[in-house]
Order: structure tokens, then C-alpha cells, then sequence
């Protein structure tokens, strides 16, 4: 065998070798609650309609993996939790609970992608017991330290969910991602840039076939992401680059059918129905 052809069936055997070993994983999205009312789109997105309203779920999204990862990209909230009055929860699942419908247990969870500590994100993070979880380390830093040097600086963020940060750290179980575009799980990225909190960070998976963008509260409903405007006031601490992460998200994605939004009800008539609440980005 000639160099030349030696070194083209090593290449060759390499390549189909790294196809082999790229996990293909399936995408759920999961609603464990709902507003008990619509709420009109102004409340969520800059200049809005006032006489347009949205439904406003509670989602959890899975990563299924057939490389024996189950991954969630945010934790949802436990329903005593101060802060859920305010928002009229109805139909509250517990997300550990939720997850029979898709026939997991809460130790089946191999991973949690926090995209930010807000209360209805992060409150659940202690109910798999098997989870190690992802945040971005600024996010991190300033949710146990600086958030709660005055009142005005810890909106959405809750003491209990501190302490548990806090534990499972100590515990080993938190990686504190540092910085933009890390390829975290082999197939899943963190990207960052729009500040919905101090530095949140949304996932993208490679399944296999396409390039799908979980938003999570790097948009919170399709008008803004339809339209190209920030969230309301409070939204994001930088609008502008609120309008340049959907634009990434927009190269990243495989269609801008694949950016999927935190809060609206809408994606559970996009896609295919696996159950009640449950379905397959795809």
C-alpha cells in the first residue's frame, strides 16, 4: 500500500470512528404548569400589543441521548414557593413527577443545564438526585454573592435556592461553565450574550439531524423573537444585546422553527404531540 493510501484509509477509519461515537438525542419539550390566564403580549415583549395576550406555560426541556444521558435544560420550581402565588399557577405538576409521562425517573437524570437562577427555573434542581448540573459561573457568582446586597438586586432569585446551590456545590455536583460557546456535553453547547439575568446562557443540540436552540428566557414568547425586540422592562439588563442573541440563535439554529421560547404555550401546537404536555421538537 502506497503512503498516500495508507494515510487516506487512516483518515477515512478516523472520521467514520468520530461519526460513530456523536450521540444522537431527542428533544422534549415538557409543561409541568400554566397561568390560569392569558396575559397580554406588552407584559413580555418591548412595545408589544396591549390588546394581544399570550398563554404563558411552565416548561422543563429533555435531552435524550442515546449515549445513556438524560439532560434537562432547567429545573422548573416546587409549588411552595413564595414567589409562584403572584402568577396564578394551575395544572402544577412536580417536575420530578412530570417526568413519567415520558417514562423517566428523577434518578434517570444524568445532567441539568441551568440557564439562569430565577426562581421558576432553578427551585426544582434539588429533586434529582443523580443531576449534575451546568450553569454559567457569573451567573453563578452573583446569584450566592452580590445579588443580595440590596433589595432592588435579587428580583427573581429566592434564599432557598441559594442554599441549595450552595450544597450541591460543596457537593461536587455543580460545573461553573466559564464563557461563551462551550461544548459542555459532547453534541450540546451554552451560548451567552442576553442577559436575562447577570450572564444566562441557552443550550443547542446537535441531534443528529438538525440544530435546535432552548431558549429558555433568552426569549421569553415568539413575538419578540418574530419581530426582533427585546423582552419588557425587566427582561434583560442589555435590550439591545437581548436582540443580538436572537440573531445568533437565528445562524445556530437548523430553521428559526428550532428556536424554542421559555414561557409560550404556542410550542405545544408546533410540534408533534407525544402526551398530554409532552412534545417532540422535531
Amino acid at each position: 500500500m502506497s503512503k498516500r493510501l495508507a494515510f487516506f484509509s487512516i483518515a477515512l477509519v478516523a472520521a467514520m470512528s468520530g461519526r460513530a461515537q456523536s450521540p444522537h438525542y431527542t428533544v422534549y419539550a415538557i409543561r409541568f404548569a400554566s397561568m390560569a390566564h392569558p396575559t397580554a403580549i406588552s407584559v413580555w415583549a418591548d412595545k408589544g400589543p396591549d390588546n394581544d395576550s399570550v398563554q404563558i406555560d411552565f416548561t422543563i426541556w429533555l435531552i435524550k441521548g442515546d449515549n445513556g444521558k438524560n439532560v434537562l435544560v432547567d429545573a422548573g420550581f416546587r409549588n411552595d414557593i413564595e414567589e409562584a402565588k403572584e402568577f396564578e399557577v394551575v395544572n402544577y405538576i412536580r417536575p420530578d413527577s412530570v417526568l413519567a409521562k415520558v417514562g423517566l425517573k428523577p434518578g434517570d437524570i444524568t445532567d441539568i443545564i441551568l440557564s439562569h437562577p430565577h426562581w421558576d427555573h432553578i427551585d426544582g434542581v434539588g429533586l434529582f438526585p443523580n443531576a449534575h448540573i451546568w450553569i454559567q459561573k457569573e451567573d453563578y457568582n452573583y446569584f450566592v454573592g452580590a445579588a443580595w446586597a440590596t433589595d432592588s438586586t435579587h428580583g427573581g432569585f429566592d434564599k432557598r435556592d441559594v442554599r441549595t446551590m450552595l450544597e450541591l456545590n460543596m457537593a461536587g455536583k455543580v460545573t461553573l461553565v466559564d464563557g461563551d460557546n462551550k461544548e459542555i456535553i459532547p453534541g450540546i453547547n451554552v451560548y451567552t450574550g442576553s442577559r436575562h439575568t447577570y450572564n444566562s446562557q441557552y443550550a443547542v443540540v446537535r441531534t443528529g439531524a438538525k440544530n435546535i436552540v432552548l431558549a429558555s428566557d433568552n426569549i421569553w414568547i415568539y413575538y419578540s423573537l418574530d419581530h426582533m425586540v427585546p423582552a419588557s422592562k425587566g427582561g434583560t439588563l442589555d435590550p439591545a444585546g437581548y436582540v443580538r442573541s436572537m440573531q445568533r440563535m437565528k445562524t445556530l439554529a437548523s430553521s428559526p422553527k428550532y428556536i424554542i421560547p421559555g414561557h409560550d404555550a404556542k410550542v405545544f401546537t408546533l410540534f408533534p404531540t407525544v402526551t398530554d404536555g409532552v412534545v417532540k421538537i422535531e
